[in-house]
């Protein structure tokens, strides 16, 4: 059972004889630093590069699941790229707009 599964997998149009699957394999590694980088100080954080992330997991989400061979790896891999940088831009607002420490200082100049 275990053998006819990995070689429906082998010989899958999107499997690991194409490029159709080691793109997104890949390009997981860019979700893995932004998920490294959750640690990082909010103001390290770059607007472009997380905007630039959050929508490319976001048209290449929609665009693996029109074309053919479905791509459930390019999918699942955009999903993460969508939700880490949507959150690292959270995390980068909050900072830059909501931050109590920013408020205090100028409540003690006045």
């Amino acid at each position: 059972m275990a053998s006819s599964k990995l070689q429906a997998l082998w010989n899958h149009p999107a499997g690991p004889k194409t490029i159709h699957f080691w793109a997104p394999t890949f390009k997981w590694g860019i979700s893995i630093a932004n998920v490294a980088d959750f640690t990082k100080p909010p103001e390290k954080l770059s607007y472009p590069q997380q905007i630039a992330v959050t929508c490319t997991g976001v048209i290449w989400s929609r665009y693996s699941t029109v074309i053919t061979p479905k791509n459930w790896n390019l999918f699942s891999v955009n999903i993460v790229m969508a939700g880490t940088g949507l959150y690292q831009l959270a995390r980068k607002i909050q900072h830059d707009f909501f931050s109590e420490a920013e408020i205090e200082p100028a409540i003690a100049k006045e």
